[in-house]
Parts: structure tokens; C-alpha cells; sequence
């Protein structure tokens, strides 16, 4: 996780008070506010813990609030937790948490039912932290080239295996990186592909042009995969 701070967004300590130490998780209805501690102690030091709780029965939502001491702490948490918390860091306490939780719900917890939206990721900017979503209506837009699950990564410089699959693995479905060399040039290529379609169409449409590392810019197209690329 990679956190950057506009200078025009305010002070550092109010920044991270208000968006960069709070995470949001999903975990058992079963979890007292301690189970909660006691599972995310590991990455720092806690602040408080808070479970979501329904206002009308006092049941738990199955969701809760851990506010971490630092940013670097939360950051931590979200990175080496187990995959089933969903961690993501929480919006700030302005917002309301129901629609906290809705946003939550619709773009994290149930992919599968909404075919139109594709995962959102977090960037910083002069505002704080703001939601970024692509859909596949504003993807299709933009593509005019047959689509697959595959992806051909080039650059004028070479790869490191482990550096370029944990770029291409913040998309959610990556299955292989293959890295290759070309012992004639100093160029860098590789192979990568992902369960989906869909997240393919989303590394694509981040990741190409992006500059990795700054200055070396990235180009990322569509590779047959032997698939029927209409569907």
C-alpha cells in the first residue's frame, strides 16, 4: 500500500486522523469487539475497535472499524491480513456509514451480481482519499480492439518478476507473470493473465502508459487466448 499527501491538503496529523488510520473489515457476526483486537493487534498499535451493529436487534453486521495509532500500521493490516476481512481503508467519519457500508456491499462483498461495475481502488489526492470506478460501459467506450483474458507488458527497460506481478496483482484474478528476457536487448517483456475477462480489461485500461518505474513507460495490449472474445 502506497500512500502520497498533496501539500495542499492540510496537515499531516489531520489527514491521518481523518482517512488513513481507520480500516474497514468484514468478519465473522460471531466477533466481540476483543476477537476484533485480538486479530489485528499483529500490525500495530490499536487505537479502538468498533463493530457495525443493526439498530434495531443489536446483532452485528458482520462488519467493524479498526483505528490504528499510524497510517503505516493500517497500511500494514490492510496488505498482510487474511483475504477474507476484505480490508480497505475506511471514508472518513463525515460520511454516513450506511452509505459507507452500501458502497462497501455493492463494490467489494458481491461482484458477481453487479456485471456492470468493475472493483474500485483508493487514490489520494487534494480532497483525501477518493474512490476511483471504472465500469464496463465507460471500458467498452474505449476499447476497439478484441478483448481476452491475456495481456502482452512491454518496456524499454527489463523486468523484475516479483516487482511486475505485484503491480499486475492489484487487479483482483491475476493467475501467471510471466516474465521473458531478450538476451539481445536491454528491453523488458512479459505475459500476463487473469480469470476474466474483466480484469483484464481493467489492468489494461490502468496500467497502460503507466510509468513503472517513473520514466519507463509501460505498454500493455490484449494477447489472444484462444477464447471467443465476443463473449
Amino acid at each position: 500500500v502506497f500512500i502520497a499527501q498533496s501539500r495542499a491538503s492540510g496537515s499531516h496529523r489531520d489527514l491521518e486522523d481523518e482517512e488513513l488510520t481507520r480500516i474497514f473489515v468484514m468478519i465473522p457476526k460471531t466477533y466481540t469487539e476483543e476477537d476484533l483486537r485480538e486479530k489485528f493487534k499483529m500490525y500495530g498499535d490499536i487505537e479502538y475497535c468498533s463493530i457495525i451493529k443493526n439498530k434495531t436487534t443489536g446483532e452485528s453486521k458482520g462488519l467493524g472499524y479498526v483505528r490504528y495509532l499510524k497510517p503505516s500500521q493500517a497500511a500494514r493490516a490492510i496488505e498482510e491480513c487474511d483475504r477474507s476481512y476484505r480490508a480497505i481503508l475506511a471514508e472518513p467519519k463525515n460520511k454516513s456509514s450506511e452509505s459507507f457500508e452500501h458502497d462497501y456491499y455493492s463494490n467489494t462483498m458481491r461482484p458477481e451480481l453487479r456485471g456492470n461495475t468493475l472493483p474500485f481502488y483508493y487514490f489520494v489526492d487534494s480532497r483525501g482519499m477518493q474512490p476511483e470506478f471504472c465500469s464496463f460501459e465507460k471500458a467498452e467506450t474505449r476499447i476497439q480492439e478484441p478483448v481476452s483474458k491475456r495481456l502482452s507488458v512491454v518496456s524499454r527497460l527489463p523486468f523484475i518478476q516479483e516487482q511486475l506481478f505485484a503491480l499486475f496483482d492489484l487487479v483482483p484474478g491475476l493467475e501467471y507473470c510471466d516474465v521473458q528476457r531478450d538476451p539481445h536487448t536491454n528491453s523488458g517483456y512479459a505475459v500476463i493473465q487473469y480469470s476474466t475477462a474483466a480484469s483484464a480489461i481493467y489492468a489494461k485500461y490502468k496500467l497502460h502508459g503507466f510509468e513503472y518505474p517513473p520514466g519507463n513507460r509501460l505498454t500493455v495490449i490484449f494477447l489472444e487466448d484462444g477464447n471467443d472474445s465476443s463473449e
